[in-house]
């Protein structure tokens, strides 16, 4: 049974609310919870990368979970490169790959999507994305977890024809919207915007939508034209 402040954080984590959820843990709680927040605060804002370093670096670093985040932390800067490191994209990689080898399945899962993020994104090798993200889908339709999904199929849609694209993309919306995932919400309102026409009524109303829930959590890159 979660305790009452694990409770609140991983409900104010939810919905983008980074800073009240690290405060809302007391002194005993998992650090596992605190470094996933930490990480995702400095994800989605680009800042408190210091606190979310220390906050993996008091893990176990045998840990599945410990070498995840600090695959996630390198591949972040250099995504956005912010201090990127000259050995970043080796450590995303092998934070990965041991992951994927020491972790239950659902943490496997996710180790094997941030690779084929990693692969998609700074390698632009989408033939080797493309194995990793069906095996992530697998694993996530599997469980059920409609959440995890939301995050594969987000990142397969520009692979896919047209149709299908904006097919996975509203899904992806869908998902997130009905777990009240708010920031991840935002971001998938900002792509499907981003690959509709843009005389389209829906793109607008998108538009309209997530800058100011963008604004509201300081969520910068997806407000890069303004």
């Amino acid at each position: 049974m979660l305790s009452d402040d694990t409770y609140i954080a991983r409900r104010l984590h939810l919905l983008g609310e980074w800073d009240a959820a690290l405060a809302a843990l007391g002194p005993d709680a998992e650090p596992e919870l605190r470094a996933e927040i930490a990480v995702d605060r400095w994800f989605f804002r680009i800042e408190g990368h210091e606190e979310a370093e220390k906050a993996v670096a008091a893990l176990d670093p045998a840990s599945p979970t410990a070498h995840l985040l600090t695959g996630r932390l390198a591949y972040s800067r250099l995504l956005f490169r912010r201090d990127p490191r000259a050995d970043d994209r080796a450590v995303a990689e092998a934070g990965y790959r041991a992951a994927v080898e020491s972790g239950d399945e659902k943490l496997r899962g996710w180790a094997v999507y941030h690779w084929a993020v990693l692969l998609d994104n700074i390698d632009q090798d989408p033939a080797g994305a493309l194995p990793r993200y069906e095996t992530a889908l697998e694993i996530a339709t599997k469980s059920g977890d409609g959440y995890f999904e939301s995050y594969i199929i987000r990142h397969l849609a520009p692979h896919k024809e047209p149709a299908e694209r904006l097919a996975m993309l509203r899904r992806s919306l869908h998902l997130r919207a009905a777990l009240g995932a708010r920031p991840q919400t935002l971001a998938a309102q900002a792509l499907l915007a981003d690959n509709l026409p843009e005389d389209d009524p829906e793109r607008a109303e998108l538009m309209r939508t997530f800058r100011p829930g963008a604004r509201e959590l300081h969520i910068g890159w997806l407000l890069s034209e303004d």
